[in-house]
């Protein structure tokens, strides 16, 4: 038995639930305190139930021990800690007790409590509770609709029930694992007959004939239309889950389910029929009658409505999980039209009878509903099929440009609404525009424009002639009066929507120059609805490819609506000019010298436009805009860096802490670095604090991924870190990037690139001020728990490092800080990646390369701080750089580890030259032959001039004058890449000869040792070895 909790006292566990709920602060401080230390104690949950079960006590103190009840089994429920088989047996049988339950809160937390004991105790444990459902839901049905017997508390009991059902319902459904879906698979079986008999009896009580303008104020007929909504909620959920699951049935079972799934369809699209011509009959009479003030009438109507959509919800998650299966379902083709109809119905009625109340005669979501169907069910309508073969079930012509008329003149227009919060607030309505756009299943402005192109994409023959057609008799025409303006707003939208179907057809460019030049001049004061819309229609032509970015008339056209502030213009029309000045910026095909011309005045006013901007939501989508013209511009960009950068200081204090909108400002002066390259040294005052700040404690969780990229950006393409007479420059926050290696794992891999970065513009300095606490750094790193990759990057920086600053600057450096200990322990010991191993051993060549004396007095040193005898250092550093040399793939790497084994050698280490005769001259042998070879290579293809060669040929030798593209770190087309490709082209790992170089260090040994000691370690190698390197070495 595991250890036991202190045993709860029912009693202070009540006074402490008393404390929580009282008026006092402090009180409730202590309580809450007091309750948090006992919800651990042994039998907690079971006396928090049973608290929340006694009707006797206060609502509050029942509430809130039901609320904490909740929020803890869940995630105990398992726990023998604080629950006992007794007290779980107990607290599932009150979950049922609170069928009876009259607030509506602490029903509500048990369902929670209920489903997701359901899901872990369910069949096993609790295989009574849907049996016991069952005779609650049975006996109180039988009560009302057979014996036709009304009682509020029946009625109660019937209500909770069914919450209850459908709430474990929804649980299992969601369930993946093979137990839940086989104990679902059971409930499935046992409930979907008698829910459809359930349902099937139910809703006979509110059809037309039971439910009129007269009696919809009854209690009964709402509570009538609550009860068949639950049920029919239990029923589609199991009907969804076998939808989903008829794929894996056998034959006969898919046959059987599937005849079932048939018929619930099929009488569900009667139901919603009749059920919607209920609905707008009872609306009618009702708003006729002013009788919509009624609370209780208002409610049923309200259910009434929610029971619509109910449906709609059903046929929608049906069409989602399996659309060819949907349209092949009986009847489909009249169900998707009986909903277009209801589209259709809608328009012969005023406006204000269409809006998003579930009280109005024609609620927007239900409209949405029935669009989002219809748009996903057109492909079963055209001639063709997707798999090729005729349609017997097609759209007339009439119907289509029908239903084109209907979006275009009532649904795509703005209404009365949208005008009015265009005027209240003008930044937040094109905020709004923009997420009801991502957001097109649930506005019906959106989506009806959703509709229009599957139209356009399905019946094109039918759809295109006539948006040209029209479009050309109204464009040309002066629109008179809102509603005319109104209109043409909602065709230019049209055309946007539909712009890969009308690029061909449509002569866009003539436009430009004549209609849209001219209404986007003109002051009348409605024209600025005109105006946006064209802005916008210019951004998506030439976002999706139907027009080329290059014309002058565009940028002219979009200049002068961002800068107008003259009278028939305002905020969203130079706000959605700003927008449309991205998309057509960042498009496919941008030439940045025709656009060059207009930067004079699309710079300062889009400065402009951030500074007047209200929401700092409007000044990030502003500087967005700005963002991608600075980074397509490039160089251009330089006149205007003054422009630019003036403001952002000022931006940057007044954003405070809305952290989006100053990540939006380092992306600015990030793409600005970026578009000026070496030009950029003077933007160190702005760039400096910018990346401080963001690194401090109180930003950077926000702001660190930004602000690297920034510094790494200015670093790239700088070519110095210094500065003239004493101003801000980048070498002055060196110190910072130190900090963060050492001690910011989560950021490791960008403040190493960081780093490297640095090492590359002046190392030596870096050197001279910094040494040991950089290499210290260096070891914080290492010694923190980081994964191989960053391990590796840390290798490769100290690499370059290595070859960019003398010896004398980093060698004590190395001994004093620590690393060198750390880093020739970690290759010993071999107990890491075989990868991250061999960067160890590139490191060490390198350094035995560039000064072998230092790295001996390295191992000496290191000696004294592992407590090992010298020698055996040697002979474990040696093990392994033999035993490593097979891991090593390519060409150049295996080279330089021949290259630092000769150093090496030329210590004339006794510990070294014993090993000579045999791994030694197996690595030097390997590497020889591999050089042969590739000379041989080149020499047969400048001779033969023959086909490349062969893929295995190349990928042994592609790297020999091929820079392999992860040396340069992503740094191409800035300064950096240059840096990094000197320093690659001038390797002395590549451009020393290695067999020169190995003869040179075998006769600096011979001059340490002795050439006797020297023969004598020669002696011991096989002849026929020796001779291949004496070969070698001579032909060298």
């Amino acid at each position: 038995m595991g250890v036991q909790s202190q045993i709860v006292s029912p009693e202070e566990l009540y006074q402490v639930i008393v404390g929580a709920t009282s008026q006092d602060v402090k009180q409730i401080q202590a309580s809450s305190q007091r309750l948090k230390e006992m919800l651990d104690m042994f039998g907690a949950y079971d006396a928090l139930q049973e608290i929340a079960t006694q009707i006797t006590l206060p609502l509050s103190i029942r509430q809130q021990a039901i609320i904490q009840f909740k929020n803890v089994v869940v995630h105990h429920w398992r726990s023998k800690k604080l629950l006992s088989d007794e007290h779980r047996t107990r607290i599932r049988h009150r979950c049922l007790l609170f069928v009876d339950e009259i607030d509506d809160t602490i029903a509500e937390c048990n369902e929670i409590v209920v489903a997701k004991l359901a899901r872990s105790d369910y069949p096993s444990l609790w295989p009574s509770l849907i049996d016991d459902l069952v005779v609650l839901i049975n006996t109180n049905l039988q009560k009302r609709y057979i014996s036709m017997i009304e009682d509020a508390r029946d009625t109660l009991r019937l209500r909770r029930s069914l919450k209850l059902l459908n709430g474990i319902l929804k649980e299992f459904a969601s369930i993946k694992l093979p137990n839940g879906v086989k104990a679902m698979a059971q409930i499935v079986e046992q409930l979907r007959k008698l829910l459809q008999g359930y349902y099937a009896t139910m809703s006979v009580t509110f059809s037309s004939g039971n439910i009129t303008p007269d009696n919809i104020a009854s209690q009964s007929i709402q509570d009538n239309v609550l009860l068949s909504h639950l049920v029919y909620k239990c029923l589609i959920k199991i009907t969804v889950w076998l939808w989903n699951k008829m794929g894996r049935l056998s034959p006969q079972e898919h046959q059987q389910n599937q005849a079932w799934v048939e018929d619930i369809f099929q009488s569900s699209m009667v139901q919603v029929k009749a059920l919607a011509d209920l609905r707008k009959s009872i609306v009618s009479s009702v708003i006729q009658n002013d009788s919509m003030k009624n609370d209780q009438v208002r409610r049923t109507v309200v259910l009434l409505t929610k029971h619509l959509r109910t449906f709609g919800k059903f046929f929608r998650r049906l069409q989602q999980l399996s659309p060819e299966r949907f349209v092949s379902l009986p009847v489909c083709g009249d169900l998707i039209m009986s909903y277009w109809s209801q589209i259709v119905d809608s328009t012969n009625y005023p406006q204000n009878l269409i809006c998003d109340s579930d009280d109005s005669l024609y609620p927007v979501r239900y409209l949405v509903q029935a669009m989002v169907l219809f748009k996903e069910s057109l492909s079963q309508f055209t001639a063709k099929k997707r798999n090729g073969t005729s349609n017997q079930n097609i759209l007339s012509q009439e119907f289509v440009e029908n239903a084109v008329r209907i979006l275009v003149t009532r649904f795509i227009p703005l209404n009365t609404s949208d005008l009015d919060n265009w005027m209240a607030d003008p930044e937040e309505w094109v905020n709004v525009e923009d997420k009801e756009n991502d957001q097109w299943e649930y506005e019906i402005r959106a989506c009806s424009e959703r509709v229009l192109m599957q139209l356009c994409n399905q019946f094109p023959d039918y759809v295109v002639p006539l948006l040209v057609t029209t479009f050309e008799q109204v464009a040309a025409q002066p629109s008179v009066g809102l509603d005319a303006v109104v209109q043409k707003e909602a065709l230019y939208c049209a055309v946007g929507r539909c712009a890969l179907r009308l690029k061909n057809v449509l002569k866009f460019d003539q436009w430009l120059q004549g209609t849209f030049f001219q209404e986007t001049h003109d002051t009348n004061p409605t024209y600025p609805i005109i105006k946006r819309r064209i802005a916008w229609l210019i951004g998506k032509w030439v976002s999706d490819e139907s027009t080329s970015p290059n014309n002058p008339k565009i940028w002219e056209i979009l200049v002068h609506l961002l800068q107008d502030h003259g009278p028939g213009s305002d905020t969203v029309v130079r706000l959605t000019a700003a927008a449309a000045l991205r998309e057509c910026v960042d498009a496919l095909g941008f030439d940045a010298q025709a656009f060059s011309p207009f930067l004079v005045a699309t710079i300062p006013q889009l400065i402009q436009l951030i500074t007047e901007a209200d929401t700092l939501e409007s000044k990030r989508k502003i500087d967005q805009s700005l963002n991608t013209i600075i980074e397509q511009s490039g160089a251009l960009i330089l006149p205007f860096i003054t422009t630019i950068t003036e403001p952002i200081p000022q931006l940057w204090l007044a954003a405070e802490n809305d952290f989006l909108f100053k990540a939006s400002l380092l992306v600015t002066v990030t793409k600005l670095v970026e578009a000026v390259k070496e030009y950029s040294s003077p933007l160190g005052t702005l760039v400096l604090p910018l990346i401080r700040e963001s690194l401090s404690p109180a930003f950077i969780v926000q702001l660190d991924v930004d602000a690297l990229n920034l510094w790494s950006s200015s670093l790239r393409n700088t070519t110095s870190i210094s500065s003239s007479g004493g101003s801000p420059c980048l070498r002055d926050i060196f110190p910072d990037a130190m900090a963060l290696l050492g001690t910011n794992l989560d950021l490791l891999g960008s403040i190493v690139s960081v780093v490297e970065s640095y090492f590359l513009l002046d190392a030596e300095y870096i050197l001279k001020m910094y040494a040991v606490d950089l290499f210290r750094a260096f070891l914080g790193a290492f010694t923190s728990r980081i994964v191989d990759i960053n391990a590796k990057d840390l290798l490769h920086a100290l690499e370059l490092l290595v070859q960019l600053a003398p010896a004398q600057l980093w060698g004590e450096a190395f001994h004093t800080s620590g690393l060198f200990a750390h880093l020739f322990k970690t290759l010993i010991a071999g107990e890491s990646d075989t990868i991250l191993l061999t960067q160890h051993i590139y490191l060490f060549s390198r350094m035995t390369m560039i000064d072998c004396r230092i790295f001996s007095q390295l191992i000496s040193a290191t000696a004294l701080v592992l407590n090992q005898p010298e020698n055996t250092l040697y002979d474990l550093l040696l093990d392994q750089w033999w035993g490593k040399f097979d891991n090593m793939s390519e060409p150049r790497h295996r080279k330089l580890t021949a290259l630092g084994i000769a150093s090496l050698v030329s210590t004339g280490r006794p510990q070294v030259l014993q090993r000579l005769p045999g791994e030694i001259f197996n690595i030097w042998l390997d590497v020889f032959g591999e050089l042969k070879e590739a000379r041989e290579h080149e020499e047969r293809e400048r001779e033969q001039h023959s086909e490349p060669a062969s893929p295995a040929s190349l990928v042994r030798y592609w790297d020999q004058n091929n820079v392999p593209a992860s040396y340069f770190r992503d740094s191409e087309g800035t300064p950096e890449y240059t840096r990094r490709k000197t320093l690659f082209d001038n390797d002395h790992a590549r451009v020393t000869p290695l067999i020169a170089y190995v003869g040179a260090q075998l006769r600096e040994a011979e001059s340490v040792c002795g050439s006797g000691a020297l023969q004598n370690h020669l002696s011991t190698a096989d002849p026929a070895v020796l001779k291949q390197v004496q070969d070698a070495l001579a032909s060298g």
